[in-house]
């Protein structure tokens, strides 16, 4: 496995991290935990599309796998 699909293991195991904690801030009340709720959903966001980049990157270097 190259250090490339590691990687992107690695960041959507972490996305799927912070979406859990920011469902787990949103189901709370008071504004403390809705703000972090929000925050936490604009880290997932951004980890999403390190991800997307990564994926693509890996797809991108593998070539195209025996196309004509």
């Amino acid at each position: 496995m190259s250090g490339l699909s590691i990687l992107i293991f690695v960041l959507l195991a972490a996305v799927v991290a912070v979406l859990a904690l920011g469902i787990g801030s949103f189901g709370r009340e008071g504004a403390e935990n809705a703000k972090r709720s929000n925050k936490m959903m604009r880290y997932r966001i951004i980890l999403q599309a390190i991800a997307v980049a990564a994926i693509l990157a890996y797809i991108f270097l593998r070539g195209n796998g025996g196309g004509s």
